[in-house]
């Protein structure tokens, strides 16, 4: 049988922990957080705009599939242990087929003996039918409307916000498996739940949609993505702790991980975090408010340990937002190595006949990038510090464009070339791919090392849709 441990109000501050901030996260620092963090909801967030567009193609492929393929792995490394403690679990995991994952969780629990657990589905995301329905609407992004994408329209789905979650913990859910939801929602719905918070009170939803947002991303709070060696040292990167809010009815917060594990948590790893993916600090739209952190503030109270405060909030937006994802062609690929003297004249070498070749047989659709990795995919020829501002390569008369600093092309003794096209037909792609192979015989000396890859593109677009389309829905999966 479950058992549950004190509610938020009674313990006086909630302490949720993030199991995830994507799809491909680490596994064992969510069973540290189950097992070491003192915690009363574990969250996995690990659904990006495109995967579930993604998702979508694999469950139109195989339609007991279309979740995150790691759900199995990380069910079974925790909810034994959630399920003995008490442990609610949150997770965007059921992508684009939440009822198919609601339905190996409960797998799961059964051949576990977990026989009290209740494991709850939320639906109501996927809009696609009422998206078709609209093709005046128009795209956010670029020109053109849904009825311009025509035919290859595979998906839309709504941002849902924390009403589905928390209807279905007030149900009793110990597992809520959603598909879309905002990534803060995912963290506010415990919240309110917990405290009964008015989720019409918008400074309070919004301190809670920034507890979220410093915690939807998971180890990038707790010094992963910030660590930058002699400038922004980070003790312990292979085995970071995973990041836990500690919550109060009033909504201060402090942000901290578990007592010896790796990473640190700062004012400044806090700060980073917060500006992540923020266009407007003062007006961070989603779908349960209109946050604004411009007056947010970190104090550090503690060893790993920063308190929060200072978040406020407008009313929530009228319309959600939705991704819909189309077919958007192909994309073919080749990489070759080449190494020892001269090596950075063989590849350009290489490129110039790549491009040669490429563009003489027009199979590309118009965009190509040809490129050395290391030298000019990245930079595409500005040094480090210039900023746009001129190549600061003492030598331009090489040619180098590397901003290197020395001139001299003998130093690199390793070069890798990279072509990558996008075409219109997987047959187009594929003869991309397949000129770089041919680099193997036909090319300058010593090429080696081939990959390559084609690859079916899936691009997002959005479009609003008025809130009163879109209705959440709860049910449970039979344990």
């Amino acid at each position: 049988m479950v058992t549950l441990q004190a509610s938020g109000s009674e313990r006086g501050a909630l302490r949720i922990g993030s199991g995830a901030g994507f799809a491909d996260d680490r596994i064992e620092p969510a069973v540290q957080l189950v097992e070491s963090g003192d915690i009363q909801y574990l969250v996995f967030e690990c659904l990006a705009e495109r995967s579930v567009a993604l998702a979508e193609l694999e469950r139109r492929r195989d339609p007991a599939r279309g979740y995150n393929p790691w759900l199995p792995d990380r069910m079974a490394a925790v909810l034994p242990e959630c399920a003995r403690r008490g442990i609610r679990v949150i997770t965007n995991m059921g992508a684009a087929n939440p009822r198919a994952a609601g339905a190996l969780v409960a797998g799961l629990a059964r051949a576990r003996a977990l026989r009290g657990l209740s494991v709850a589905v939320v639906t109501g995301d996927d809009v696609l039918d009422r998206i078709l329905e609209r093709p005046d609407l128009p795209l956010l992004e670029r020109e053109g409307t849904v009825g311009s994408l025509g035919d290859r329209v595979v998906s839309a789905h709504a941002y849902l916000g924390c009403e589905g979650i928390t209807h279905a913990l007030s149900q009793g859910a110990d597992v809520v498996i959603t598909g879309r939801v905002a990534d803060p929602s995912l963290y506010i719905a415990p919240l309110v739940h917990e405290f009964g918070w008015d989720t019409s009170d918008w400074n309070l939803i919004a301190k809670g949609a920034c507890a979220g947002h410093l915690m939807e991303c998971g180890a990038q709070v707790t010094g992963g993505y910030f660590a930058d060696p002699g400038y922004k040292d980070v003790p312990g990167l292979a085995d970071l702790g995973f990041p836990i809010a500690e919550v109060h009815a009033d909504g201060t917060f402090r942000i901290g991980k578990v007592p010896g594990s790796g990473g640190l948590v700062t004012p400044a790893t806090c700060t980073e975090q917060l500006l992540y993916e923020v266009h407007d600090p003062s007006a961070y739209p989603s779908a349960d408010v209109v946050a604004d952190f411009s007056e947010v503030r970190f104090e550090e109270s503690g060893h790993d340990t920063v308190l929060v405060r200072g978040a406020r909030g407008r009313r929530r937006p009228d319309n959600l937002k939705v991704s819909v994802g189309y077919r958007d062609g192909f994309t073919g690929e080749g990489q070759i190595s080449y190494a020892g003297p001269n090596a950075l004249p063989r590849a350009r070498l290489a490129l110039d006949v790549l491009r040669a070749r490429i563009e003489k047989q027009g199979i590309t659709s118009g965009a190509a990038r040809y490129e050395l990795i290391g030298v000019d995919s990245v930079s595409r020829g500005l040094g480090p510090g210039s900023h746009g501002g001129p190549d600061p390569d003492p030598d331009p008369g090489l040619g180098l464009g590397l901003g290197l600093g020395t001139g001299d092309p003998d130093r690199l003794n390793e070069v890798r070339v990279r072509v990558a096209g996008r075409t219109d037909s997987e047959d187009r792609a594929r003869r991309i791919a397949h000129e770089v192979s041919a680099m193997w015989l036909n090319g300058p000396a010593g090429g080696g090392g081939v990959v390559t890859s084609v690859t079916e593109r899936i691009a997002i677009a959005s479009v609003f849709l008025p809130r009163s389309d879109v209705t959440p829905s709860v049910t449970f999966a039979e344990v």
